[in-house]
């Protein structure tokens, strides 16, 4: 779900996004906002470090995608007149960056400092003499300019419509160089001077603005299209998280902290949270990242997804084969022969549906989920309707614990009990033959149930690698329940291609 979001996208995407930052003044919350907390993403100074490494492909980025304007301008000059200029065709070669560093602020800003940008900027450099009698603007020589940087961003968080605005308009260029060199430096010394004096100072100002604004730019692209990933994300056909922010965020020198609603949308019908235990002392700061998830959310989920038809699942062949004979007894084998009266486990079909919405309670011991399930074996008869051998009823209590290793989810079940509720059988009609019954109840909780968990966590997995979860590297995961709410804290490792796929492609 929040994995999330789908994680990151470089520094501005990440730092503003992922975590759905946001800033008081623009959204408006009601007096108590932790209450209506569902999830809640933290982002700690690590992480911050990490992802800002990828700052220089962005800012390389914005450089490159400025469109700088035509420059013109004229200057007297004694004997000359008026000399009229005019610089055409900038563009931007040679850029390299020496470092970056980020600061968490808790004035709700993200500071970035990038250090010495060596950039050589190319052009078209046109001039002429404009005296009493005559104008005349007919000399073009191609030029370089060598230029070192200092760029400070304060990038502010806005929440508009109850998402995440980044502002990168605070924005700031310190020049160190920057020398003017026309074609082969065989012009005159004094046209050099001229121009390099004169122009330095215009071109000053319009690299900064040509630059700030592609920043910016930069910055509400990727904003949108993270935000477009992590809708996606959670959002599976009609089964929607609204992940629009509950709460102010929190940033301090340690972390960046954003709260989400977490409520789950099914046929245009929302659930309503308004009791959350979410307090910020429940997260630490250990680890890169952070999520914290509501009781309240995870059992949305499940009551969607038994609303959806998805709690549902069919097994045949091999599958059916290794779920009946999971031990090889005589018992076993007899109970078998009876219940499928000779057929063929690829002649038949068992299917297992939830009849009624799953009850979730998130505890130390782990997830608790209680339902009550259906149980139907058929035997497919050729040309016939199916016969149904096997019919059950049951309500049963499971403690799951969910681990995450190797790119998969990993549901194991460490508690269960099994309460039968109905019982029809063609082999044993009457419902009171113990070797059937008790073969029933021991393949049920000894293949039955970690078969089903087992499903289910591949389901889970492929759904959210179908995302693009896989594509992260994530490191010594853990999930961890308490009473009420789940935490799942990881480090991870960026992605570089991501980004650069995506900046090639948008800008």
């Amino acid at each position: 779900m929040c994995w999330a979001g789908r994680m990151m996208l470089g520094t501005f995407s990440t730092l503003l996004v992922l975590v759905h930052t946001a800033a008081a003044a623009a959204c408006e919350f009601g007096p108590f906002p932790y209450r209506a907390t569902g999830i809640v993403c933290r982002m700690t100074k690590p992480a911050a470090l990490l992802l800002n490494q990828e700052t220089a492909q962005v800012i390389q980025a914005a450089f490159r995608s400025a469109k700088f304007p035509n420059i013109t301008g004229e200057r007297s000059m004694r004997l000359l007149g008026r000399v009229a200029y005019g610089l055409s065709n900038i563009q931007v070669n040679d850029l390299s960056i020496e470092r970056s560093e980020v600061e968490l602020k808790e004035d709700n800003a993200i500071h970035i400092s990038i250090k010495n940008v060596s950039a050589l900027f190319k052009g078209t450099l046109t001039y002429g003499y404009s005296g009493a009698w005559f104008l005349q603007l007919s000399h073009s020589v191609d030029f370089e300019i060598e230029s070192s940087i200092d760029l400070q961003l304060n990038i502010n968080l806005m929440c508009q419509k109850q998402q995440v605005a980044p502002d990168a308009s605070d924005c700031y260029l310190a020049f160190h160089k920057l020398t003017l060199h026309l074609q082969g430096d065989k012009q005159p010394g004094w046209l050099k001077q001229l121009f390099t004096d004169f122009i330095s100072f215009t071109l000053k100002l319009v690299l900064k603005r040509e630059v700030c604004k592609e920043i910016n730019a930069v910055a509400q692209t990727l904003t949108n299209f993270v935000l477009d990933l992590a809708a996606n994300f959670v959002r599976d056909k009609d089964i929607i998280v609204d992940i629009s922010l509950a709460s102010d965020p929190v940033i301090t020198a340690n972390y960046i902290e954003s709260h989400h609603k977490g409520l789950v949308l099914y046929n245009n019908t929302s659930s309503v949270l308004s009791d959350s235990v979410f307090s910020p002392s429940l997260l630490t700061e250990s680890r890169m990242l952070y999520f914290w998830i509501s009781e309240h959310s995870l059992s949305s989920l499940a009551a969607a997804a038994f609303l959806d038809g998805r709690l549902e699942l069919s097994l045949r062949g091999d599958k059916l084969q290794e779920l009946f004979e999971m031990e090889d007894t005589e018992a076993q084998q007899k109970a078998v022969q009876r219940i499928f009266q000779g057929t063929s486990y690829n002649d038949s079909v068992a299917k297992v549906w939830s009849l009624s919405q799953p009850q979730i309670s998130l505890q130390p011991e782990g997830t608790v989920v209680r339902s009550s399930v259906a149980v139907e074996v058929s035997i497919l008869l050729a040309g016939e309707e199916p016969l149904v051998a096997l019919y059950m009823e049951k309500e049963i209590t499971l403690t799951i614990q969910a681990t995450y290793a190797e790119k998969k989810l990993i549901l194991q079940p460490v508690d269960s009990s099994v309460e039968m509720k109905v019982f029809k059988c063609t082999a044993d009609p009457s419902g009171e033959d113990p070797s059937i019954q008790s073969f029933l109840q021991n393949m049920i909780l000894v293949a039955g149930i970690p078969e089903v968990t087992s499903r289910i966590g591949s389901t889970l997995t492929s759904l959210m690698n179908s995302k693009g979860l896989d594509l992260f590297d994530i490191i010594n995961p853990e999930i961890i329940t308490r009473k009420g709410y789940i935490i799942a804290q990881l480090d991870f490792g960026f992605p570089s291609h991501l980004l650069l796929n995506f900046l090639e492609k948008s800008l």
